[in-house]
């Protein structure tokens, strides 16, 4: 695979490891990109965090004309962002979104996600290993892709 792997990170996740530990864990962001670049291996891997909705978009249009796949936790753009969801509408190859928290535990204004009307698969709940489970996931979605 020559085409790197999108790992898109919406807002707040930058404080991750010191943001409500009780719900997202004591992982900080740089450690969940290192497990991704030890689980991707040979796979090149764009990863990236914004607390802007613009910066986003824009990463999901680098991924569009650049990308093989896109792995993304838009945190809570996941519930608000119309705009996000339509670049990721654009994208011609396999979506994952990521949650930390298993979103519909939690209170019902975290229960409905645009990006999954769009996203190839959803994985929440497994904590910091949920960017692993995707990684896996996508490289199996990317090997059934036609040559």
């Amino acid at each position: 695979m020559t085409k790197p792997l999108f790992i898109l990170n919406g807002p707040n996740l930058n404080r991750l490891g010191k943001r409500e530990p009780a719900i997202y864990g004591k992982t900080t962001l740089a450690e969940i990109e290192a497990m991704c670049r030890d689980e991707a291996g040979a796979i090149p891997l764009e990863f990236h965090q914004s607390n802007s909705e613009t910066q986003l978009i824009d990463w999901i249009h680098e991924a569009i004309d650049a990308g093989s796949g896109i792995i993304i936790n838009p945190a809570a753009y996941s519930f608000t962002s119309m705009a996000i969801m339509d670049a990721l509408k654009m994208f011609p190859g396999p979506i994952i979104e990521v949650h930390i928290s298993n979103i519909h535990r939690r209170e019902e204004m975290y229960h409905h996600s645009y990006m999954s009307a769009v996203a190839t698969a959803v994985i929440a709940g497994l904590g910091p290993g949920g960017y692993r489970a995707a990684i896996k996931a996508m490289w199996e979605m990317l090997r059934e892709q036609p040559a």
